[in-house]
């Protein structure tokens, strides 16, 4: 699969049996629809996360494709607050988009998973990618 930032191919990195498409060129990460839920482990906070996703209008960043059906997607704002994550999302339900560290702010941010644990398993993965790379 091809990053819909930079159009490099990306690595799939597992996570807790979750696949993360990772682009190691500009730093962000695919998640295919579901695995967001897969990460939570709770599909209820989940569905509370993304339901508090609301559409992002006057926003001037590029539009990007999908990877899987390359339609553009849409531009999502994940909270009302000032510190609002601004990410992408297909349409179709394909999937979800976050440039480099939008799914870390996201979650360090939101408050369904208290003790961090998906952010620590995240640090974990990357940190061990990186290791590899720099080997």
């Amino acid at each position: 699969m091809d990053c819909p930032v930079c159009h490099n191919p990306m690595i799939v990195l597992e996570l807790e049996m979750v696949e993360i498409d990772n682009c190691t060129s500009c730093g962000g990460i695919w998640l295919d629809s579901g695995e967001l839920e897969q990460l939570f482990g709770d599909e209820n906070k989940a569905n509370l996360l993304i339901d508090s996703f609301n559409p992002a209008r006057d926003v001037k960043e590029n539009m990007h494709s999908c990877p899987i059906c390359l339609k553009k997607m849409e531009k999502i704002r994940t909270s009302e607050s000032a510190d609002a994550v601004i990410i992408d999302r297909c349409a179709k339900h394909h999937g979800l988009w976050f440039d480099k560290n939008e799914l870390h702010h996201l979650l360090v941010t939101n408050t369904l998973d208290k003790e961090h644990r998906i952010v620590k398993l995240l640090s974990e993965i990357f940190a061990k990618d990186n290791e590899v790379r720099n080997d």
